[in-house]
């Protein structure tokens, strides 16, 4: 079986390849082919990649593809993580909504509004190519922001779409770890939005111990998607929430800190990211291809313990040694889009956190409405577990931030400005029609005309 990977240059590649090495006969996979815009870029991901299944002595085969139709032709499976307008964009989104005087991370709020204005109808491209292509192909949406984009996509007629988010998955690998059990043993229940959900239900061995973690400080405190929050807020909620609830619960702290520090994620992403090809682009990959993939660890190691860090004040400064660094194991990304994969070959299934058609979980939506929700994954498909009727405090931000989505999509199709200004101004994080305006005519400006 094949997986094809659109937009294969993104540094997650060679993390998601590693991943992959360790279950790859299981899931029959014996081809993974890489397709990017940026060659020279994918020259250097597709040699590190090639370096991590040659020194495990694996046979699996990476190849790069010249064209997208190369790339998707045959394929079973297909991954896309792009990022329009690359890293500067980012950095782009986040400076012009600072100006404006609101947040502007990549996902939640007019940063993720700029971001999928210009990645959708690129998208829509490419799924247009696979239902020519490939049409039996499942697509792994990995493009921030990736609920809104999932839910573009399904609107438009592609079905076999899911969307995928780390997030949900890495709090329950730490839960796990905090709790002292084995991940299958332990049970935890989201619910929501893409970077709006909350865990109703966390069951060890079967047992619910939701409230009384959420009177367990040593617990909420050592979590550190939880450690961010306020304790008395999550008592109040009574759930334990996503760390992007973070920019809603604690919206002033988060702009504070950002405005303080001077920088901003994408600041800090995009020089990452330019030390680390800068640095791989001087030596020799083929003559010296660990001494490359530790460069390329390096600065992913840099990038992980910078995740957060400014938004909520904590910069982490220690010290990271060169040169002996392992190559991450892909419980992220890779880990849940893998996960899924076992689950659809598989007739006992597994649980896992994914983007998908609403159809009756939560009351009160559409059925084609997209949500981040627990889901049951085996050879019958993929079914959301039922949620039924959620609290008013969660329902207000689910529906709000549901509009906002849906006429930002509408915005997308028919190209109207007015649509777009009014999605943002319904949107929590900006709840003002003049902020609106300006945010979208100089997203506009800057952009050469998205609308």
């Amino acid at each position: 079986m094949k997986i094809a990977v659109i937009g294969g240059a993104g540094v997650r590649t060679v993390i998601f390849i590693n991943g992959l090495l360790e279950r790859y006969k299981v899931l029959h996979i014996d081809q993974v082919i890489l397709y990017d815009i940026d060659e020279e870029k994918l020259e250097i991901i597709a040699k590190l990649c090639k370096h991590v299944v040659e020194r495990k002595h694996k046979d699996l085969k990476i190849e790069r593809a010249q064209d997208a139709v190369e790339a998707i032709t045959g394929a079973d499976y297909i991954v896309t993580t792009l990022r329009v307008g690359g890293d500067h964009s980012r950095v782009v989104d986040e400076t012009v909504a600072l100006e404006t005087g609101v947040i502007g991370q990549e996902t939640t709020g007019v940063g993720g509004f700029s971001m999928a204005v210009r990645t959708i109808p690129v998208l829509m491209e490419y799924c247009d190519l696979i239902k020519k292509h490939a049409p039996n192909a499942w697509i792994f949406n990995f493009s921030n922001p990736s609920g809104l984009v999932t839910q573009a996509l399904r609107s438009s007629g592609h079905d076999k779409i899911i969307g995928i988010c780390d997030a949900p998955s890495s709090t329950k690998f730490r839960m796990a770890q905090a709790l002292d059990v084995a991940e299958k043993n332990l049970y935890v229940e989201f619910f929501g939005l893409n970077h709006l959900s909350w865990i109703g239900s966390v069951k060890k061995h079967g047992e619910e111990m939701l409230e009384t973690l959420l009177v367990d400080d040593t617990f909420l405190q050592g979590i550190q998607e939880f450690s961010m929050f306020d304790p008395e807020l999550l008592r109040q909620i009574k759930f334990l929430p996503n760390e992007y609830l973070y920019y809603y619960y604690h919206r002033e702290k988060a702009l504070e800190n950002i405005l303080k520090s001077g920088a901003t994620r994408g600041k800090t992403i995009e020089a990452v990211n330019i030390q680390m090809m800068e640095e791989l682009k001087r030596i020799n990959i083929d003559e010296q291809p660990e001494e490359a993939l530790q460069i390329f660890l390096y600065y992913m190691e840099v990038r992980e313990r910078s995740y957060m860090s400014i938004e909520t004040g904590n910069d982490k400064k220690a010290e990271i040694e060169k040169g002996h660094l392992e190559v991450p194991d892909g419980i992220g990304y890779a880990g849940v889009m893998l996960d899924c994969i076992e689950g659809l070959q598989s007739e006992v299934g597994r649980y896992l956190v994914l983007s998908v058609q609403n159809e009756g979980c939560i009351e009160g939506l559409e059925a084609e409405d997209v949500i981040e929700v627990t889901c049951k994954v085996s050879q019958e498909g993929i079914q959301p577990v039922p949620i039924g009727k959620v609290p008013e405090h969660c329902n207000v931000l689910i529906h709000a931030i549901k509009l906002y989505e849906k006429l930002t999509v509408e915005a997308i199709f028919t190209k109207s400005k007015e649509k777009a200004i009014q999605a943002l101004t319904l949107h929590p994080l900006i709840n003002s029609y003049s902020l609106a305006k300006t945010l979208v005519d100089k997203y506009d400006q800057v952009y050469g005309g998205l609308f």
